[in-house]
């Protein structure tokens, strides 16, 4: 690991200076890792910036763990909801109908 901890003229930002290691890895400081409650395993994005890189935290859900507790919840909400006596074709059309409904609701007033 190298590095080197230091503060920019004019900024009172902590800054680190990583090297590129074999397999273009990079290590973040311990300092840095506290500071956003980073650890082994957790995703960074990395974004292409006008200023360089960007690095951002990002949570990532298991697709099985998602799916699974999507299905879950489906399940509460269709137990809650009688069942319709409208074709799929008429509940589709009920609700574009709504949508377009809430839509002219919502939209802004125009002044004359």
């Amino acid at each position: 690991m190298s590095f080197e901890a230091y503060v920019p003229e004019g900024s009172h930002h902590y800054m680190a200076l990583l090297k590129i290691l074999r397999s273009s890895q990079i290590t973040l400081p311990a300092e840095l890792r506290r500071q956003f409650g980073l650890s082994e395993g957790d995703y960074l994005e990395a974004q292409a910036v006008k200023e360089g890189i960007l690095l951002k935290p990002v949570s990532v859900v298991e697709r099985q763990k998602a799916g699974h507790a999507l299905v879950k919840l489906l399940d509460r909400v269709h137990a809650k909801q009688p069942a319709s006596k409208l074709s799929a074709q008429a509940q589709e059309e009920w609700i574009a109908q709504e949508v377009k409904a809430f839509r002219k609701d919502k939209r802004p007033k125009r002044h004359a």
